[in-house]
């Protein structure tokens, strides 16, 4: 990885790892260990990102969240935490009721204009959302395929296909692409 970038862990927590879950990734065991290896490499340059819902849901987020009464829950709910496999990672931890991640809380971690090396789940919703706002906002993002996983495999090659047509502002690598 570009000693200059940072990894960027979107949203691995359980409520997208646990196949149980309604919003469970069935790709998500996949990703662990490229985004350990990734991890490990960046070192204090990793950022892990977390989704919670809004104390105060407004507008869109409002009607989202009672089609989706199970993750109306607190932000301190177990639900919510990261998963042991990857928790620890960085001790840049961002959590914001929103799908894309890019805003001012992660531009005061990276600054405005960052090389984002994006992984995580799920790619065709939190992690595309992010890629496309950091990319307008003037981030180079590189998106490591085996290291994001989809809500399904299907959508996974749909979201990955859409980011694949915005270079050179968001390009797709895989994690050997990256690592030595």
């Amino acid at each position: 990885m570009h000693p200059d970038a940072w990894l960027l862990v979107v949203d691995p927590q359980r409520i997208f790892a646990d196949p149980a879950s309604q919003w469970g990734s069935p790709m998500f065991a996949d990703i662990v260990e490229p985004v350990r290896r990734l991890a490990a490499d960046a070192g204090e340059r990793t950022v892990v990102t977390r989704w919670v819902p809004a104390a105060d849901p407004q507008g869109s987020w409002r009607a989202y969240l009672d089609a989706w009464p199970f993750a109306d829950v607190a932000e301190d709910d177990p639900l919510l935490d990261l998963v042991p496999e990857v928790s620890g990672l960085g001790r840049h931890v961002v959590s914001l009721p929103t799908f894309g991640k890019w805003g001012p809380e992660l531009e005061a971690v990276t600054g405005p204009t960052p090389h984002l090396v994006l992984t995580g789940v799920a790619t065709d919703c939190c992690v595309v959302s992010t890629a496309l706002a950091a990319a307008d906002a003037g981030a180079t993002v590189t998106v490591v395929t085996d290291a994001c996983a989809g809500s399904s495999p299907d959508n996974q090659r749909a979201a990955l296909h859409v980011m694949g047509l915005y270079p050179p502002q968001i390009t797709l690598a895989t994690t050997a692409d990256l690592l030595p």
